[in-house]
């Protein structure tokens, strides 16, 4: 990422006021309230982008845990999850970046989820981050993603390398490390990259020299403490969201009419809020503000609703960070196991993926209230099929919930999908497919799920 990590740097914050009323969601458990003492703000940084001229040109948007002007990231995906929820509802589009585009680091996990399409394309630049490898799954994703409109930028580039040629048709700009790159090297890498098409971004230009000889090159976009550090905005940050989150998943999961997802909506004003700053945000392009909740369901959708209400429950931890908190993690790793075996079985069918993903995630909130999983569920009004694959393992998605469970212990998984009683098809989940899926899903929320200090 294009910052370097100075815990001296000057802080230069930003507040932006919250002016709703944001009450309390009913119903945190004691576990809950033990934690719950959360920040008075949320934090977001956020660093300028110039073109030739001088003029702004974009912001990279990036991870802040407080008023302190450096990052703290011990897990890519939460960072990424807490930007885009700080940008899209936290503080809002017009608020962080106007006009402007905001660059945003993704890792690998997260370019494979459909939370990337809470982002317009026309307002995010997928800033892919340096420890990502690329591989034919990957690049066919990243074409997806440009064919939907979102540009794809190479962070932290410092050398002229096969796979840097290689990668070039699937990106847009390249930014590269002036703190990194030595000098006698810079001229045929910046030549090479322009030559391709590509956009040249000079990051960390610290130094007027080094912004004439970028601008001598032929860069097109530049960023660094030359030109600015970056600024903190903070805004006011609500009580925990994940009550009215899980039952607003709920209703979801059982295609519940817009009049039931309006009625739940109205007992969270918290949740309400961030939904409104979302579709407000000017996110989906509608050119007009919405002014009422059962517009804004209609004018968001339910599946970017489900998608927003993920990344919410994803980033919402009270004082635990993920890695922190045990049931979060194993909860997060095992649904996107699910989905990610679900759409290995059924790469078509989004429904079955979006069902194995809430069977996931609803299969520990039993153990999150301190209850009984037929008692929560029945409560919640849970989708039959995913109430009945949690509470008896019946259907596709009760073996599927086993098999995650096995694989989350590193038990023999593959034995329950080929056993002559799985549904047709399970076989394909094979002991080296299982494998691969697990690790993408560890990857997902980090792997250390037994790290529970504060």
């Amino acid at each position: 990422m294009s910052e370097r990590h100075t815990a001296g740097t000057p802080v230069r914050r930003i507040e932006v006021r919250d002016f709703s009323a944001g009450a309390a969601a009913p119903g945190l458990t004691a576990r809950f309230e033990q934690v719950a003492q959360f920040a008075q703000f949320v934090y977001l940084g956020r660093q300028p982008i110039l073109d030739r001229a001088g003029a702004l040109h974009a912001y990279e948007l990036l991870y802040r845990t407080g008023a302190h002007n450096y990052a703290e990231v011990s897990d890519d995906a939460q960072a990424t999850a807490q930007v885009v929820a700080h940008t899209l509802g936290g503080i809002g589009v017009p608020a962080v970046l106007g006009q402007h585009r905001g660059f945003v680091n993704i890792d690998r996990a997260l370019l494979f989820n459909d939370i990337v399409h809470l982002m317009q394309p026309e307002r995010f630049v997928l800033e892919i981050l340096e420890t990502v490898s690329f591989d034919a799954q990957l690049t066919r994703r990243l074409g997806e993603l440009r064919r939907a409109g979102f540009q794809v930028a190479l962070d932290d580039v410092s050398e002229l390398t096969d796979e840097l040629i290689g990668v070039l048709p699937y990106t847009d700009i390249v930014k590269i490390d002036f703190l990194q790159t030595g000098r006698a090297a810079l001229a045929e890498l910046a030549a090479t990259v322009r030559g391709h098409g590509k956009t040249l971004l000079a990051e960390k230009v610290e130094t007027r020299e080094d912004f004439a000889l970028a601008r001598e090159l032929g860069f097109d976009l530049f960023q660094g403490y030359f030109f600015a550090r970056p600024q903190v905005l903070s805004a006011s940050r609500s009580r925990s969201l994940r009550p009215g989150l899980l039952r607003l998943l709920a209703l979801l999961s059982c295609d519940a009419c817009i009049f039931e997802l309006e009625a739940e909506l109205k007992l969270n004003p918290s949740v309400v809020v961030q939904l409104l700053r979302l579709v407000n945000s000017s996110a989906f392009g509608l050119g007009r503000n919405i002014a009422s909740l059962r517009e804004a369901i209609i004018a968001t959708g339910t599946r970017q609703i489900a998608r927003w209400a993920q990344l919410l429950l994803y980033a919402d931890s009270g004082d635990l960070p993920w890695r922190a908190d045990p049931l979060v993690q194993l909860a997060g790793t095992r649904s996107r196991f699910m989905e990610l075996a679900a759409s290995w079985l059924r790469p078509a069918d989004d429904e079955f993926a979006d069902a194995a993903f809430m069977t996931g995630i609803f299969s520990l909130v039993h153990v999150v209230l301190g209850s009984t999983p037929g008692a929560v569920l029945e409560k919640l009004g849970l989708a039959p099929h995913i109430r009945e694959a949690i509470v008896s393992g019946r259907g596709e998605l009760g073996t599927l919930l086993r098999i995650a469970e096995v694989a989350g212990e590193g038990g023999d998984a593959a034995s329950i999908a080929m056993a002559p009683a799985a549904p047709a098809g399970f076989a394909a989940l094979t002991p080296d497919v299982l494998s691969e899926l697990n690790l993408s899903a560890a990857a997902w929320f980090g792997a250390h799920v037994g790290d529970a200090t504060v």
